[in-house]
């Protein structure tokens, strides 16, 4: 049983480890080894807790709780490109959704995204796009199960001079 709540100042250092963790399971063989053993919690934390005192209106982050109250999962939602301008639909974007590597599977994915999902259409938003690596399959299956469809546009990041490309999704509210 997982509820889900606005992320505090208080789970800056849960959702730091959640992150980091995360990346290190879910990118493991994709982005370089490198890259990801240079990640620290501590690290992580500064860059959140300097994000989160500086985030500009419109950024709603949002943690999974477990019954004991411990931060399980992340996700942060914002605006998207306006691509929708003129069109009356206005578009979000999910930033990250990140879950503790053991507690993928169990459903907290799935209630973060129903979160997110219901505050976007809170928002007044019509569309979600979100970005993940090209091989990530695992992600890539969870948001097709959650409706969202790639749309063909494509981007790459650099990882340790590694050009990786990521897919993008979207999801009509």
């Amino acid at each position: 049983m997982v509820t889900v709540r606005a992320m505090t100042g208080a789970d800056i250092e849960a959702v730091s480890a959640i992150r980091v963790t995360g990346w290190r399971t879910a990118y493991a063989g994709i982005v370089p080894r490198t890259w990801l053993e240079r990640m620290t919690v501590e690290e992580d934390a500064r860059e959140r807790r300097r994000r989160f005192a500086s985030t500009p209106g419109g950024v709603y982050d949002l943690v999974a709780v477990d019954a004991r109250g411990a931060v399980v999962g992340w996700a942060c939602l914002g605006p998207g490109p306006d691509e929708g301008a003129g069109t009356g639909t206005r578009t979000g974007e999910l930033y990250a959704l990140y879950v503790l590597p053991a507690l993928v599977g169990s459903g907290v994915g799935r209630a973060l995204i129903e979160a997110v999902h219901a505050r976007a259409r809170e928002l007044g938003l019509g569309r979600l796009l979100l970005w993940v690596l090209e091989d990530n399959a695992r992600a890539r299956r969870f948001y097709e199960r959650a409706g969202y469809a790639a749309d063909g546009a494509v981007q790459a990041d650099e990882y340790d001079g590694v050009s990786l490309p990521e897919v993008r999704y979207h999801l009509a509210l």
